[in-house]
């Protein structure tokens, strides 16, 4: 880039960004994405480079934790920079500082007041591009430097920073902050932050490990109640149990729910044994004021002998309660905290405490209150005198021990991981049941919703949908999926192209690879910036995003976006962990499914151009067809209409079993060979062997050298001469055709079956019927009539019920009711439909003479064929059929044998036939010039469109053709 002097325009951080501030486009191979992003965001909230101090709140906590956590490390940081131009500070989760140390003591005094003074704001949406505030945006570390903030004051200064987690929620505390001048950044510097950042996480780990003990020991110092008084140290051990790890697994999983719901609950459960116990929560607070709950395990019956805390004697039974409890609302963050079972000093066993159920009814004590059946439910046990009976026996004891203990949120996090893990199980065996785009991604939507989002959108770009990859991402998104808990919200619909601005979190994502996360969209000034009429409305909804890139194998597929409307608590750095795990194990199954939409479209696209593209013009049949692909892949089944000598038509289908690209080229070589075999007259039973021997040797010359092979291929071939009315037709292990005559009744020909193609070494047989004018001929592949769900004699019948009593049907018409029908509604395999329609020639089109074989009578012939064209008004096609004519029954009757017969059909053309009984066909050759013979038939192929030989069961046809027009 040179100036228009001549001279290089300067590149670097400090000029861009004066052209970012001028309204120039900045690209960002000039500046790092993280920053121009943060750039984008700070214009579209119209803060200004030269704005004034951050705000400033007095209302903090000087003694929050993290401040307890952080102040040591910063204590210990500032004797290591000691006489050094830094300064250290930390941060909530709001951006307000709270800690300040420096290394240079002096240093306080020569900077702002906003740079030495706890309480100031430095949220990005307040101080634009700055450490604490881009740390808090991107959720990870970052390092400023000079020109890259926004400010204009701290163009000197360069920082780092990184964000300060709670280890056992993951939920971000705050920022930890090193700030310095730019000419003294070091690498070293990130080093040290993170460091300290452990070393801040590790004492807040620490709180709460402290938290924890005292709450055990406030549980072990009540003690409960029992007969003899209060009890200290009531516990059970875990042997005394005798508990399946599977029951222990169960037994810690109830004990969190409970503990995560924080209140004085119960609830039975029962083993694999068939023992019901039952857990009880109940507070304890220790000496500081940390309140909690202790999970107790009660099981019913006397102690075992041989000790306190056995389970020997009668049991007490339990109370039926569901062991399924509520839906708990999850924290954001998780972390699976569950305490060991507590190995405690026996006692002797109590009585149960008021909170534990009674054996009378059904009900469950949840914060003092007693539920359970209606009154008229209980045993009364008064009389009707109103005398009181019998007191109840006293139910043996229980035996009672600690399970769990811990804060409410700590059982939170326990339960939000164990679902968390659930939903990733049931991701996996839900998403990719098809092979097909917009169905994998809906069923990532259908799964996320409720139980981890409450609205997904998932926008795709137009090529993938198509199988293809997409150049340019961004440009060509498609709204693909909308699902919710709702359906009536502002989201754009499914259909819609969709354009994302360049600050919004979608094209963030798609740009940086990674999740975006936007905990408040009521401060997202991206996501509120791409189109603010529209995303006022969407606020009225929802309040918290995250939108994860669709990427595959390198490829961008497109961009899911997760919204959360109903639960308060906003989306969390953990929330954004599982978003990219859900949305990476769709991505794979969606670009599968996008590889096999490419590979079905080629081999669709295969397929149909090795079909034929149109119908043949002629007047035998009346013809229509339908050919429809398997869900699944593309097969190998084809059909043909083949325009055959004598006015005949050639009816074929095919399948080539298996499916996909081999399956289609098989399929185009073995109907270009069954055409060309038809092409030569031969009859059905011949073309059948013939493509049997090509199968063969396909088979032979495997290229691969694996022997697959591809045996399996069927066929089915007819011949329909109009002017007898007559069908010859054989199969190659092919269904049969099905024959609807004209009054409407429906048969199957009895046709031998004979083998598939390529087996070689069995006959084929050809079944000859008659078939009266305007019946129906109706050629399929086995799709249309084998499912694994079907019976195929029953769906016969019911091909037969489609077909019967509609003689007026067209071809067009017969197709339509035969797939509306008959045709599964899944198909598993190709379907090939050919539905024809038979026609007979006029009888006053035909003219056929019988003679012997005598030379003297050719000129009689030609006189008769001469006055029968007059009557059909083809007087100037007579010199071209006389020449013919005698040149072919002069063959006849020299060189065959036994009677002749001259037939001629006016048909679309002029068809001159001359039939004898032998089997020796002529051969068209080249006649030197000394030759006395050999030009007769060179005469007729000059004379005729085409000539050649059809052979019959006794003997064979010389035909020619010859135009009307013919002079």
């Amino acid at each position: 880039m040179v100036r228009s002097g001549g001279e290089p325009m300067p590149t670097g951080p400090a000029h861009l960004r004066e052209r970012f501030l001028q309204g120039e486009p900045v690209a960002r191979g000039g500046v790092r994405g993280s920053i121009l992003d943060s750039w984008r965001r700070c214009r579209s909230l119209g803060l200004s480079p030269d704005q004034a101090d951050p705000p400033f709140h007095d209302d903090f906590d000087p003694d929050g934790r993290i401040v307890r956590a952080a102040a040591p490390v910063l204590d210990r940081l500032q004797a290591r920079y000691s006489g050094t131009e830094i300064n250290i500070s930390v941060a909530d989760a709001t951006g307000t500082v709270l800690l300040r140390r420096f290394g240079e003591a002096s240093l306080a005094a020569r900077l702002p007041a906003f740079q030495r003074v706890p309480g100031f704001m430095f949220a990005e949406r307040f101080a634009g591009t700055n450490g604490i505030g881009l740390a808090l945006a991107d959720r990870r570390f970052i390092r400023v430097h000079g020109a890259e903030h926004f400010a204009e004051r701290s163009q000197q200064n360069a920082c780092v920073a990184l964000p300060v987690r709670d280890p056992l929620s993951g939920r971000i505390e705050g920022v930890l902050c090193f700030g310095y001048p730019r000419a003294a950044d070091s690498p070293a510097l990130g080093i040290v932050l993170r460091r300290a950042v452990r070393a801040v996480e590790r004492r807040l780990l620490g709180e709460s490990s402290a938290r924890e003990r005292a709450l055990l020991r406030a549980y072990l110092a009540t003690g409960v109640d029992t007969a003899d008084g209060p009890r200290r140290g009531v516990a059970l051990d875990e042997p005394a149990l005798g508990l399946h790890p599977r029951d222990r697994a169960l037994l810690l999983e109830r004990a969190a729910e409970l503990l995560s719901r924080g209140q004085r609950a119960a609830v039975a459960v029962t083993l694999s044994d068939g023992r019901r116990v039952t857990l009880v929560s109940r507070p304890t607070a220790s000496a500081s004021g940390v309140a909690g709950l202790a999970i107790e395990v009660v099981v019913p019956g006397p102690a075992a002998p041989g000790g306190p805390g056995g389970l020997g004697g009668p049991e007490v039974a339990v109370p039926h309660q569901s062991d399924a409890l509520p839906e708990f609302a999850t924290a954001p963050t998780v972390l699976a905290a569950v305490s060991r079972l507590a190995r405690l000093t026996a006692a002797a066993p109590p009585r149960p405490a008021p909170t534990t159920p009674t054996a009378t009814d059904g009900g469950v004590t949840i914060d003092g209150r007693r539920t359970g059946p209606p009154p008229s439910t209980r045993t009364e046990r008064t009389g009707r005198t109103g005398r009181t009976g019998p007191p109840p026996p006293t139910p043996p004891p229980s035996t009672r021990g600690l399970l769990l203990v811990g804060e409410p949120h700590v059982g939170a996090y326990a339960v939000a991981a164990r679902r968390r893990l659930e939903l990733l199980s049931e991701v996996g065996a839900r998403i990719g049941t098809t092979l097909d785009v917009r169905r994998t991604v809906g069923e990532l939507a259908e799964t996320s919703v409720p139980r981890f989002a409450d609205y997904v959108t998932v926008d795709l770009p137009e090529p993938v949908l198509r199988g293809e990859e997409s150049a340019d991402p961004l440009a060509d998104l498609v709204r693909t999926v909308v699902h919710g808990i709702r359906d009536d919200l502002p989201f754009t619909p499914v259909g819609q192209r969709i354009v994302f601005g360049p600050t919004a979190p979608q094209v963030r994502c798609l740009t940086t690879g990674r999740a975006e996360l936007e905990p408040d969209l009521k401060v997202a000034a991206g996501w509120l910036a791409q189109d603010p009429e529209h995303t006022e409305r969407l606020l009225a909804h929802v309040h918290s995003l995250i939108a994860v890139p669709l990427l595959a194998r390198g490829v961008v597929l497109g961009v899911v976006s997760f919204y959360r409307a109903q639960d308060p608590a906003p989306f969390g750095d953990d929330d954004r962990s599982l978003a990219q795990e859900l949305v990476s194990r769709a991505a794979l199954s969606t670009d599968n499914a996008r590889r096999y939409t490419r590979e079905r479209g080629m081999v669709l696209a295969l397929q149909r151009r090795l079909l034929p593209h149109g119908l043949p013009d002629q007047d035998a049949v009346e013809v229509a067809h339908r050919y429809l692909p398997a869900e699944s892949d593309v097969g190998g089944d084809w059909y043909d209409v083949i325009p055959l000598s004598g006015a005949r038509i050639g009816l074929l289908v095919g399948d080539v079993v298996g499916h996909g690209m081999l399956s289609a080229a098989t399929m185009g070589r073995l109907r270009t060979a069954a055409r060309s075999f038809a092409e030569l007259d031969f009859p059905p039973d011949e073309v059948l062997g013939h493509l049997d021997n090509l199968v063969g040797r396909l088979d032979r010359d495997d290229p691969d050298g694996e022997g697959v092979g591809i045996i399996g291929a069927t066929c089915l071939y007819v011949i329909y001469d109009p002017t007898e009315q007559r069908c010859v037709m054989a199969r190659a292990g092919h269904p049969p055709p099905a024959l609807v005559r004209p009054d409407g009744t429906v048969s199957y020909p009895e046709l031998p079956a004979g083998p598939p193609l390529g087996l070689g070494g069995l006959p084929f047989d050809a079944v000859e019927i008659d078939v009266p004018p305007d019946s129906g001929l109706v050629l399929f592949t086995d799709g249309l009539i084998e499912d694994r769900n079907r019976d195929v004699d029953l769906v016969l019948d019911q091909l037969r019920g489609a077909l019967a009593g509609h003689p007026e049907r067209s071809p067009e018409e017969t197709c339509e009711a035969i797939l509306d029908s008959v045709a599964p509604a899944h198909p598993c395999d190709d379907i090939a439909l050919l539905v024809a329609r038979t026609h007979a020639l006029d009888p006053a089109r035909i003219a056929a003479w019988d003679l012997p074989p005598d030379p003297a009578l050719v000129g009689e012939i030609r006189a008769r064929a001469t006055r029968q064209l007059a009557d059909w008004g083809l007087e100037e096609t007579a010199f071209a059929v006389e020449l013919i004519l005698s040149e072919l029954v002069t063959n006849a009757i020299r060189h065959g044998s036994g009677p002749v017969r001259v037939r001629l059909l006016h048909h679309r053309s002029l068809i001159c036939e001359v039939s004898d009984s032998s089997n020796t066909a002529p051969h068209l050759r080249q006649a030197g010039s000394n030759d006395e013979g050999g030009r007769g038939l060179f005469l007729v192929a000059q004379l005729a469109r085409s000539w050649g030989t059809r052979h019959l069961p006794e003997g064979k046809v010389i035909w020619a053709e010859c135009g009307l027009d013919a002079a």
